[in-house]
């Protein structure tokens, strides 16, 4: 699957750049988020790298054939209006496994929103583990993976560094990426 992967992003003129931190657990920040096809585009990183990945979804797309798959691709169906028990849920799993990578869009949506959520933050923080970034840039035509940010008690400074970072990304709809800021 890795050559086919890689094969697809080889036509499509794309390039994946940078590399996984080598550790066993932490938790991955895919920005910009603002399209179906960055999900398509991440699922191919993901066999290009063989990495095994695990990520949250709404519920309500974890039905039939397609709940199906993304179960099998790692997904981790939730009903999002209990947003605290997913970032202790998450945690929880953090604590059971030996080795486990988490996925996660810190905007949550691909609409535009003016902030990014903070379960990211969050879930590193209790679960001692750093936050890797992960990007797709279309002026570049590249995709992979950033720097790892070790997460402090000063939030608003940990996100000055991420937002530094993902300043020069463009996604496939730059008008919907959300400002890299917490709400409060």
């Amino acid at each position: 699957m890795s050559w086919l992967a890689k094969t697809i992003f080889f036509i499509l003129g794309w390039k994946i750049v940078g590399n996984l931190p080598d550790q066993k657990k932490f938790v991955v920040i895919i920005a910009p988020h603002t399209s179906n096809w960055d999900f398509f585009m991440f699922v191919l990183v993901k066999f290009a790298c063989k990495i095994k990945v695990s990520f949250i979804g709404k519920h309500t797309i974890f039905v039939g054939p397609i709940g199906w798959l993304l179960k099998r691709l790692g997904g981790i169906p939730v009903e999002r209006s209990s947003s605290h028990n997913i970032v202790d849920t998450i945690v929880n799993e953090f604590s059971k496994k030996e080795s486990m990578i988490f996925a996660l869009s810190p905007e949550g949506t691909r609409s535009y929103l003016d902030h990014w959520k903070s379960g990211f933050y969050h879930i590193a923080r209790k679960a001692n583990i750093p936050v890797v970034t992960a990007f797709l840039d279309t002026t570049t035509k590249t995709i992979g993976w950033g720097p790892s940010f070790v997460m402090t008690d000063d939030k608003h400074k940990d996100l000055d560094k991420i937002r530094m970072f993902f300043a020069d990304k463009h996604g496939f709809k730059p008008h919907k990426y959300s400002q890299v800021r917490f709400l409060n």
